[in-house]
């Protein structure tokens, strides 16, 4: 009883850290606290599991986790920052795989449980290893792998069938007395199946999105599976995670004006985004390293807007550097960051924190939009679809309606990037043939670099 009664209560105090450490995570400048005050809670979640009384395998649970931490603490140490989103994509689909794990051990242990119990126990392994296969295609488009999406014919219905087929079955498995282990096979087979169906067609551009919704997905299949252990910790954290992550995937589907059931019943992709119809008229119109170094070095305010062609070439800590020269020069430089630039949900920030940026630099896109029309230059630094005018202009787009950063109102607009071809979404961008757009092509690591060898030239 004493037992019992001090397990719950370090549970329920590891809860209050889980919760004041999300609340943490929510700002850039309390990010870091937020992460260390959750990575503590865990460790004090998993040693008192190890207090419950008639614990079973106390080797193998030891094991596990020396493997898994140790895994853990080298792929975070060795992953490079423009790595980290595969990373998240791999992390979370581990959490979905171990929330089906424990389902599948249910299921073939034939544990009786009550009906609700039943039906989260079978949920749960659908949501996770829909999660768990989800996350691998997710890390397979990240990582290049997948380097196109596929549709299939009747993909909505094959994704509507395929769901009803796997909840009827896990269902059938969950109340019956004694699955067979080919019913339960099958089952998971179908789940697995489910979630490569339902992501395979997703592309690069709703990629931040579907990792935040898969990130919410393993939250739901973790807390159910605490109903069914009834372990309070797994139900208080899964609940956390999948709320947090619902909301943040609302938030992020608001962003781009898009309903959640678009991002994932219609997809933006390259072949839809080529067979509206639309042409760009014009020509791209391309400057020198001197010349861009020229406009900055001797306009009175400069917004950059970081995207994933930076992220690739790692030019964070280039860009800064050549912030801080132009701040040198009596040049106002800020950052414009959209909700959904890079490949996961706060990418570009993460970028900028780690070259060293304040954060009183770094604005949304409500913060800083109103500020375009005052700026000398918008520097695009490997964005694309974030400031397309097309999602403000024409219907016909896949994009229309998706708030976009106003870079297209500078004065002049500067855009480095590696060659003519469409952004990540496949489709066309107009602001690069517009009147004030000039192109500056090149790695953006190299790139920049160009542009600080001319300014540090250039006279005050």
């Amino acid at each position: 009883m004493t037992s019992n009664w001090f397990i719950n209560a370090a549970y329920f105090a590891v809860t209050l850290v889980f919760i004041l450490g999300l609340k943490a995570m929510s700002s850039p400048v309390t990010a870091r606290k937020g992460i260390v005050l959750a990575g503590f809670a865990m460790v004090a979640a998993t040693v008192v599991t190890f207090f419950m009384p008639g614990l079973h395998n106390v080797g193998l649970m030891v094991m596990a986790i020396v493997l898994g931490g140790g895994v853990a603490w080298w792929s975070g140490k060795v992953v490079k920052m423009t790595d980290m989103p595969q990373m998240v994509a791999v992390y979370n689909g581990m959490g979905g795989g171990a929330a089906a794990c424990i389902a599948a051990i249910e299921l073939v242990r034939g544990v009786e449980h009550t009906a609700m119990v039943s039906t989260l126990l079978v949920l749960g392994a659908i949501i996770g290893s829909v999660a768990f296969s989800g996350s691998c295609v997710a890390f397979a488009k990240l990582q290049g792998l997948m380097n196109k999406t596929i549709r299939l014919p009747q993909q909505n219905n094959i994704n509507f069938f395929l769901t009803l087929l796997t909840f009827g079955l896990g269902l059938t498995i969950g109340y019956s007395d004694a699955p067979s282990l080919f019913e339960i096979t099958l089952f998971f087979i179908l789940a697995l199946a489910l979630g490569v169906v339902l992501v395979i067609p997703i592309g690069g551009a709703d990629m931040p999105v579907v990792i935040s919704l898969l990130n919410a997905f393993t939250g739901l299949a973790v807390g159910f599976k605490g109903f069914v252990l009834a372990n309070p910790a797994l139900i208080v954290a899964g609940i956390v995670v999948g709320a947090s992550g619902m909301l943040l995937t609302q938030l992020m589907a608001k962003a781009m004006n898009r309903p959640i059931r678009n991002i994932i019943f219609s997809p933006i992709t390259g072949e839809a985004a080529a067979s509206d119809g639309s042409e760009v008229q014009g020509s791209m119109r391309e400057l020198s390293a001197t010349d861009a170094a020229s406009l900055m070095r001797y306009g009175n305010k400069v917004i950059i807007i970081p995207g994933y062609g930076m992220a690739v070439a790692g030019a964070q800590h280039k860009v800064w550097e050549m912030a801080q020269l132009l701040e040198e020069g009596g040049v106002e430089v800020v950052f414009a960051i959209h909700p959904v630039a890079g490949r996961m949900p706060g990418h570009m920030n993460v970028l900028l924190a780690e070259a060293g940026v304040p954060y009183d630099k770094i604005f949304d896109l409500e913060e800083i939009n109103a500020d375009f029309p005052q700026a000398d230059v918008a520097l695009v630094i490997g964005a694309n679809d974030v400031v397309n005018p097309v999602a403000r202009t024409d219907k016909s787009s896949p994009i229309y309606g998706m708030p976009i950063l106003n870079a297209d109102m500078a004065q002049n607009v500067i855009v480095v990037k590696r060659g003519k071809g469409a952004g990540y979404s496949g489709i066309e961008n107009a602001l690069f043939y517009k009147d004030n757009c000039r192109m500056l092509y090149g790695s953006a690591q190299a790139a920049i670099a160009d542009v600080i060898a001319q300014v540090k030239t250039m006279e005050v």
